[in-house]
Parts: structure tokens; C-alpha cells; sequence
């Protein structure tokens, strides 16, 4: 008979393929299965980039839930995802894991379309308690029996979503737990009010108030005895509290915590405490983002979404070669320009290293701004910052735009104030996928009165359009995409560029390429490539997207009489459809032929933007042979 040691020694995560087996391990096999589940996920993110701080640090967590709650019965619902992997692995996707975030393989955040165990997709922070409560709700009236968790970092409560649906479920006291998974960051440093109140909650007294009235009452709950053993397994700087008068239970929640999230049994035992108790309940956990893994626990943002990596010294694995990167180049650009203009001040929700902020926010400290997880409250402020004459300029990533849509229209548009929106990320990310994607910005962003939408062809001509944004009197937006420039030279000055001019790049005769940002390169790659063919292509940066440059499209539509507009955005309401308005307006469509190329309507998955592209038919093959096809009148 093998001892415990020996018993231990075998390789329990090869064992496990559904919550099932979670639950029929002894205590010190989930210890083991925690630390053999931390190793797998520095293995595979290691080659395949992904979130790996955030999930190292809630595996205990993500153990406790599977050992206490039974998927997909019950409804565990992870705000945003990327602390998900966990709950990947042990939901029947562990041969799969190595396929992360790969064309063809495991999407990075919660899908239902892929699992039963995925309850509810995400990809945007503070709508897990939302979308638990519409659950508890649509539980009660069909009167069935789950359980329904929210888990839900303290990065994500700076969201107001967030707080809605707490204010709303305090209300309708429906049975749900909401797991708080406190590591006191989000991808940065959080910040803001409720940032210092959770901070007092960790390290504060337990309120002199609860003593022997709260035990005595404990005892007579039914659930009662479940809480006071946990409360008792608390040892050392480890702190079991119920605090009646936090802000939670002003709320209407049954607040339990803090407790340490890297303990399974006393985890285990609140989950189960938690479980009994009749209405909305709070546990507040505490974790250490990147745990087990020193580099990400030494530098937690860093490894937050993190690119391919050497384990053993923790260094991300990169091209020396490749050009500066977008980002990086507002960042100088920014700062450059702040340099000589001090009403200029930067805004960004949560994601200053992301948007390229940090680098001006070490040189301007008190003019940069980060307003946590909330896009809506980042652009309104920005609106209001303007209002009051100074030059905000939000930097904000594409998809995350999409949550203020209201704030641009009804604070900045209508007002007409000098807001400048730069827009990172913008057009296909690659392996976060369709919640991610920045595809969507042209066609409601052009949909605007007064807004002025522009995007640079390479990163020379962003720092242009940046100078362009600053020196403009009215909201103005540039998006520019993820990942290395072109590799033109940045050094020559920035200068203001004519508002609604677009540039020329190649003269023809057969057919002119309208294309913008992006999509410029290939359609100059393309150009060539057609010649090769005898087909002669003019090439057109149009800059501008709103307003356009109508002087040169009515003249190239009557001289070529074909026209393809390139664009890495939706077709529906996008670039394209922009041409097309303004031939119809000037009665040239039966004069001029048009084909739109872009995003067709549908959500794109996640992948190598390469292996996207030739998907979409918009890799410069694809873009030549539809061209040509176009010319010939195939």
C-alpha cells in the first residue's frame, strides 16, 4: 500500500477532465493539483501569450468554487475572463489548453458557445453581477433551484456597472453570491475611492460593535455554525470579518471577509457558509496576482496579458528588430506636444501602460488622469475638462469606446467641444478575439454630427494627426492599431494637417484604392502586384474618413470609373459606405463603379491576424485578386 507521500507524487491534473474529479479529492491532492495547475499555466502562456498573472493568482479560488458549486447547474459567471484558464482546464478543456488563444483553439475568455460550463461570455469588465442577478432572477421565476456566483475583481468595481447591479440586487434580495477577488490591482495600480475603502477593509480593526451579539446570532442561522468555524480556522494577519456596516451591507449584501484566497479549507468552508445564506452575499477574498511565479509576482502588470515569455527569467520574447510601436509613439508625441502646450491633459480608464500614457504621465504628473475601469466617466470628464478650457486628450482602446458611445455623442458632439479620442488597438487585435476587436469606431464614430474622424497610414503620419487633434477646435478622433509601425523615421517635426484632405500616393489609370490607415500598406503592396498584371493602380490615402475629401473623390470617380475603398472596419456604416453616400449625393454611382473591401458582418474570432486576414479575403492577395476581378469585370 502506497504511503500519503507516494499517493501524492503521481500527476493529478492528468486525472482530471471534469468538476466531478475535482471534488472527490482529499484536501492535500487539491493542494497539489493547485501548485501542478499554476506550472501548466506557466508552460503553455509561456509559448502561447495570454493573462497570467491574474489567474495564478485565483487558483485556490477557482478550486474552491468547483469543489463547493456543481457546473453547469450552477451558474459561475467570471467578470471580463482573463482569470478564467483555471475554470478552463478543469471543465473538460485541459488537452485543449495548449490551443489557447490560437487560430482554431481555445478563445482566452469565457464563450458558451464553447462550454456548458461557461455561463455567460465576457470580455468587458463589471458586467459579471449584472448578468448573475438577470440569472437569480430568471431562476425564481421558473422557479428552479442553482446557485449563481458573479466573481468579480476589485479592478472591475471601478466600473459603474458594476455598482448599478449591486444597488440592484441589495434591492431585489435575490439569493447570489458575489465572489469580490481582491489583489488590489486591475491591469495597473488601482485607483479611486472604493480602491482606499477595500485597502481599510484588509488591514482594518474588526469593528468593536461585533462581539458577542454577532456570535450569539450566528448560532441560532441555520448557516450560522458554517461561518464561526471558518472564523475560527483564521490565523495569524489572516482576517475573518463581518462587518454590518460596510458599504456592502448598506447595500443589502451579507458581507463576509476578508479572507486569504490561497487557503482551500478555509476558502471551502466560507463558499459553503456563503451557500446557505437567503439573499445576495459578498465574500471579499484576498489574492496575490502572479502567485507561484516570482517574475509576475514582482511585476504583476507586466505579466497581466502577457506575449510569449522564457520562464526561467521571466523575459518576454520579442523582435529587436521590429519598428517602435504605435503606442509608443503617441506616448513621445503626447508628451512632446504637452511639452509646449499646458492646457494639454491625458485621460485614460485603467489602461495607462497599455495606451502609452504612463510615458507622459512621468513627465507631466499632475496633467495625466486615470479614472480606473470607466470609459463612460473618462470620456465625460474629458468633456468637462474642455468646458472649462483645457485640451483632454482620452487615449482609450477601440472596443473599450464602444461602452462610452453615449458620453462622445450626447457630451462632446452636441456640445462641440475640444475633445481629442485616440483609439488604440483599433482594427483586428488577433488572439483576444471578437470581444476585442476594434472594428466598430469608423462606422459610429462617422455617424456623429461634428465629429472629425482621421487614421494614419504609419506612425510618422499618427504623431501629424495627433498635432492635427491638439490644434483643432471641435471633437476629433484618431485610431491607429495594435502592435509595431511601419518602420518610417519619426524624427522630423510634427506639423497640422489640412482637415479633410486626403494624399495621393500613386497615380493610375485603371482603377484608384481608397484606403485608410491600416490598410494603406497593402493597398500600395497591392498596387504593385496588379502591375505585374498590366492592371494600373492609383493608390489614395484618404486620412480622413469624416469629412472626406470630396473634391478628389468626385474627380478620381469621373476620370478611373472604378474605385475599391479599404478599410479595417465593418462595412455596414463604415468607409466604404461613406464613398459610396457621397458618389449616390453627387448622382455618380451609374458613372462609377465602387467595391468595398472590410469587415463583413459578422463577429471575427481569434488569431493570428495573418491567418484572419486571409480568412476575411483582405491579405493582399485576396485584395489584388478581387481587384483584378473588379477591373476586368469578373
Amino acid at each position: 500500500m502506497m504511503d500519503n507521500k507516494q499517493a501524492l507524487s503521481k500527476n493529478i491534473l492528468d486525472t482530471i477532465n471534469s468538476p466531478a474529479d475535482v471534488k472527490a479529492l482529499s484536501m492535500e491532492e487539491l493542494k497539489q493539483l493547485a501548485e501542478e495547475i499554476r506550472q501548466l499555466l506557466i508552460s503553455v502562456i509561456a509559448k502561447t501569450g495570454g493573462h497570467l498573472a491574474p489567474n495564478l493568482g485565483v487558483v485556490e479560488l477557482t478550486l474552491a468554487l468547483h469543489r463547493v458549486f456543481s457546473t453547469p447547474e450552477d451558474k459561475i459567471v467570471f467578470d471580463v475572463g482573463h482569470q478564467a484558464y483555471i475554470h478552463k482546464i478543469i471543465t473538460g478543456r485541459r488537452e485543449q489548453f495548449p490551443t489557447l488563444r490560437q487560430y482554431g483553439g481555445l478563445s482566452g475568455f469565457p464563450k458558451r458557445s464553447e462550454s456548458a460550463h461557461d455561463a455567460f461570455g465576457t470580455g468587458h469588465s463589471s458586467t459579471s453581477i449584472s448578468a448573475a442577478l438577470g440569472m437569480a432572477v430568471a431562476r425564481d421565476i421558473k422557479r428552479q433551484d442553482y446557485n449563481v456566483i458573479a466573481v468579480i475583481g476589485d479592478g472591475s468595481m471601478t466600473g459603474g456597472m458594476a455598482f448599478e447591479a449591486l444597488n440592484n440586487a441589495g434591492t431585489l434580495h435575490k439569493r447570489m453570491i458575489v465572489v469580490l477577488n481582491d489583489n488590489e490591482m486591475s491591469i495597473s495600480k488601482n485607483v479611486g475611492a472604493m480602491s482606499e475603502y477595500l485597502y481599510h477593509l484588509r488591514t482594518g480593526e474588526t469593528y468593536n460593535k461585533i462581539k458577542h451579539d454577532l456570535e450569539g446570532w450566528l448560532k441560532n442561522m441555520d448557516f450560522g455554525s458554517d461561518v464561526l468555524k471558518a472564523l475560527r480556522r483564521l490565523k495569524g494577519s489572516v482576517k475573518y470579518l463581518m462587518v454590518p456596516t460596510s458599504i456592502f451591507e448598506e447595500l443589502g449584501f451579507t458581507y463576509l471577509g476578508p479572507i486569504d484566497g490561497h487557503d482551500l479549507p478555509t476558502l471551502i468552508e466560507v463558499m459553503q457558509a456563503a451557500k446557505k445564506i437567503d439573499g445576495p452575499v459578498l465574500v471579499h477574498v484576498l489574492t496575490k496576482k502572479g502567485k507561484g511565479y516570482k517574475p509576475a509576482e514582482e511585476s504583476p502588470n507586466k505579466f497581466h496579458g502577457t506575449g510569449p515569455f522564457e520562464i526561467a527569467t521571466g523575459k518576454k520574447i520579442t523582435n529587436p528588430n521590429a519598428p517602435i510601436t504605435y503606442t509608443e509613439v503617441f506616448g513621445k508625441a503626447l508628451t512632446e506636444l504637452a511639452n509646449e502646450d499646458k492646457d494639454i491633459i491625458g485621460i485614460t480608464a485603467a489602461m495607462p501602460d497599455g495606451t502609452g500614457l504612463s510615458a507622459f504621465a512621468k513627465a507631466h504628473p499632475t496633467r495625466c488622469f486615470d479614472v480606473g475601469i470607466a470609459e463612460q466617466h473618462a470620456v465625460t470628464s474629458a468633456a468637462g475638462a474642455a468646458a472649462a478650457g483645457l485640451k483632454p486628450v482620452a487615449a482609450i482602446y477601440s472596443t473599450f469606446l464602444q461602452r462610452a458611445y453615449d458620453s462622445v455623442l450626447h457630451d462632446i458632439c452636441m456640445q462641440k467641444l475640444h475633445v481629442t479620442l485616440c483609439l488604440d488597438r483599433a482594427g483586428l487585435v488577433g488572439d483576444d478575439g471578437y470581444t476585442h476587436h476594434g472594428v466598430f469606431d469608423y462606422a459610429y464614430l462617422r455617424s456623429m454630427p461634428e465629429m472629425t474622424v482621421m487614421a494614419p497610414k504609419d506612425e510618422n503620419e499618427l504623431r501629424h494627426m495627433l498635432k492635427t487633434a491638439v490644434d483643432f477646435d471641435g471633437p476629433i478622433s484618431l485610431r491607429y492599431p495594435r502592435g509595431s509601425g511601419v518602420g518610417v523615421d519619426i524624427t522630423e517635426p510634427m506639423q497640422t494637417l489640412p482637415i479633410g484632405k486626403a494624399e495621393v500616393l500613386h497615380e493610375g489609370k485603371d482603377v484608384s484604392i481608397w484606403a485608410i490607415g491600416s490598410m494603406v500598406q497593402s493597398a500600395a503592396q497591392a498596387a504593385e502586384k496588379l502591375a505585374e498584371q498590366g492592371i494600373s493602380a492609383g493608390v489614395v490615402n484618404m486620412r480622413f474618413v469624416k469629412p472626406l475629401d470630396k473634391e478628389l473623390l468626385l474627380a478620381q470617380a469621373k476620370e478611373y470609373g472604378k474605385i475599391v475603398t479599404l478599410e479595417e472596419g465593418v462595412l455596414q456604416g463604415g468607409v466604404g459606405s461613406a464613398v459610396m453616400e457621397t458618389l449616390n449625393e453627387a448622382q455618380l454611382l451609374t458613372k462609377c463603379q465602387v467595391l468595398t473591401l472590410g469587415i463583413p458582418d459578422e463577429f471575427v474570432l481569434h488569431g493570428d491576424k495573418k491567418l484572419l486576414f486571409k480568412d476575411l479575403e483582405l491579405d493582399v492577395d485576396a485584395i489584388v485578386a478581387k481587384t483584378a476581378a473588379f477591373v476586368k469585370g469578373e
